[in-house]
């Protein structure tokens, strides 16, 4: 996951960018990885292993550390370096969608743990739905926050672009 030591300083924006979204792909990963643990731990209703799902959540949250820290860094670069707050501000916006999603999920797993407890009462299912209905928004936002960074950046592709045209051009 997150644990090579990728530093991000002197990089151009361009590879920056690359490395922000590599380490979206490593996010979603980690929540596939989470949801999983969590299921697993759900499957044992009544007799919960803790200790597993605890050391699961410790794995998880140094994971997202990491990479939040990565990102954090991203963004300075992008602002402070290369002058790209327009940019930087996006990615920023993503990283604060990405932490609202996370607390939101926990809150999930917890309404899913109490509705498999508790049945009988539908308070922990409708909690449940209100928070899967919240994470989507969430999700949906991240997505549009991701195309607006596509739109945004293109101009720092627009050379790669115009580097290919010619090497078709001098192919012919």
């Amino acid at each position: 996951m997150a644990e090579e030591n990728n530093t991000v300083e002197g990089l151009p924006p361009k590879d920056l960018l690359k490395r922000f979204h590599c380490l979206q792909g490593e996010r979603v990963e980690t929540y596939s990885l989470f949801e999983e643990g969590f299921q697993a731990y759900l499957n044992g209703a009544p007799n919960y292993n803790f200790p597993m799902y605890r050391q699961l959540v410790h794995e998880i949250t140094q994971t997202f550390s990491k990479i939040s820290q990565d990102i954090i860094l991203i963004v300075k670069e992008l602002e402070e370096i290369h002058n790209l707050t327009s940019i930087a501000s996006i990615v920023s916006g993503i990283q604060n969608n990405e932490k609202d999603k996370l607390e939101k999920t926990v809150k999930l797993q917890l309404a899913r743990q109490n509705a498999t407890d508790h049945p009988n009462d539908s308070s922990f299912k409708e909690e449940e739905g209100d928070l899967k209905e919240s994470i989507q928004n969430v999700i949906r936002d991240i997505n549009e926050r991701m195309e607006e960074l596509k739109f945004e950046s293109e101009d720092l592709y627009a050379d790669d672009l115009d580097d290919e045209k010619d090497d078709e051009a001098a192919e012919r």
